[in-house]
């Protein structure tokens, strides 16, 4: 079971592209990021002096409370929007990393069991004991991680449900708090 110079080239060779694709979905996932905090920074900058100049015009208390409770909604609306571009952002990421990995373990499975299948060919007599075994303990190491991306899977998706109930919960309360607030501010 000699790795021969061409094999191991060959092996530094595909480490080296899998490291490249794994390097470039890593900066287009930081380039999405950093576009969408400029995005964020500049329209909260706009909002900003939109709300200072508002808040400039204000003559009474009324308006004030006024004011603030049209603030309230639309503010807690974006940053609602931010935490699911983040989410949906970092869930794109690891899905990608994931394929990835399933690739990279699926063709990692396949030159073990070429290596197996070389080795058992000149296995020399009886040793059939042990390559019962070792090709057990790759079937073992493969239900494993099945079994792994399974669980990663199901998380994801159980993250994902808690996640989009927990944003249409705070929702509803933001939308309920701004109309009680508006209600409160108008009668007085």
């Amino acid at each position: 079971m000699n790795l021969t110079p061409e094999q191991i080239a060959a092996a530094q060779k595909a480490n080296l592209e899998t490291l490249s694709g794994l390097t470039n979905q890593a900066l287009q996932s930081i380039e999405k990021l950093v576009e969408l905090n400029m995005h964020i920074a500049k329209q909260s900058l706009g909002d900003s002096m939109s709300s200072a100049k508002k808040a400039l015009e204000v003559k009474d208390i009324q308006q004030l409370l006024a004011h603030q409770a049209e603030a309230v909604q639309p503010m807690a609306e974006k940053i609602m929007a931010y935490s699911r571009h983040l989410y949906e952002l970092a869930h794109e990421t690891q899905a990608s990393f994931t394929k990835s990995a399933e690739k990279e373990f699926q063709a990692g499975q396949l030159k073990i069991n070429a290596l197996v299948e070389d080795w058992t060919k000149n296995a020399p007599a009886g040793s059939e004991a042990a390559v019962v075994a070792i090709k057990q303990a790759i079937a073992s190491a493969n239900n494993v991680f099945e079994t792994s991306q399974k669980a990663v899977k199901h998380a994801v998706e159980v993250a994902q449900t808690n996640l989009n109930s927990a944003n249409s919960s705070v929702e509803k309360t933001i939308k309920a708090s701004s109309k009680t607030a508006s209600k409160a501010s108008k009668k007085k």
